[in-house]
């Protein structure tokens, strides 16, 4: 019997005047979709977030890895930094991808979670209130949910905000935006993890978890 393989495509996702690229991974029968959205000064080829999505493929879910910056706005920011805290922009830009998703015909009933990080986590928690009935679930790995300020109270979808041990700023600041949502939110310690996540077996921590939330979490 023939072997069945995860399809990978690349497509672009419109957000008003600008294209956004986007890789587009759909194992057979996938559980429900989830929508990365990178942190500050990454982009869809970050190597972290690609495991992750690599484990979560393997947890049987589609992943659409995004890039919120377009590359003349990433040539920019690589020397002005203007745009990777430009929190109202990139969720925006996750919005967009939550409605291309629901616009496609073998997409558009797919259950649909966020993985943010970074401040990418924010961007995610900004779509979530923003389209609270098309988010589901959403998991942060060293995020920055703070950042998403008023967005926080409007979030309806389980939250999992993973934070590394070692990353104790980053501890408050997670803690400090649980404390402003009303939706169900756990903060996962990770021991010894830095904020990148590069100590031996924190990233494996991490998509463990993340397949678990949204295994759990997603309808």
């Amino acid at each position: 019997m023939a072997a069945i393989t995860t399809v990978v495509r690349a497509i672009q996702i419109p957000d008003g005047r600008i294209t956004l690229d986007a890789d587009l991974r759909l194992p057979p029968e996938p559980a429900g979709l989830i929508v990365f959205a990178h942190g500050s000064g990454s982009s869809r080829q970050s190597r972290r977030n690609r495991d992750v999505a690599e484990a979560l493929g393997a947890g049987g879910f589609a992943t659409l890895l995004l890039d919120l910056l377009t590359s003349q706005e990433e040539s920019v920011d690589q020397f002005t930094r203007e745009f990777r805290f430009d929190v109202e922009r990139l969720g925006r830009r996750v919005v967009a991808a939550v409605d291309w998703i629901a616009a496609q015909d073998e997409l558009g009933a797919m259950s649909v979670g966020c993985f943010g990080a970074s401040t990418g986590a924010a961007a995610a928690l900004i779509a979530a209130a923003e389209r609270p009935e098309r988010v589901g679930a959403i998991v942060s790995r060293g995020g920055r949910p703070d950042l998403a300020g008023g967005a926080l109270a409007r979030v309806l979808a389980p939250t999992l905000l993973i934070v590394g041990g070692a990353d104790e700023p980053v501890i408050r600041l997670n803690e400090e935006a649980r404390s402003q949502m009303s939706a169900t939110v756990r903060l996962e310690i990770v021991p010894g993890a830095t904020h990148l996540f590069e100590e031996p077996g924190a990233l494996e921590q991490v998509s463990r978890l993340a397949v678990e939330w949204f295994a759990e979490h997603l309808k």
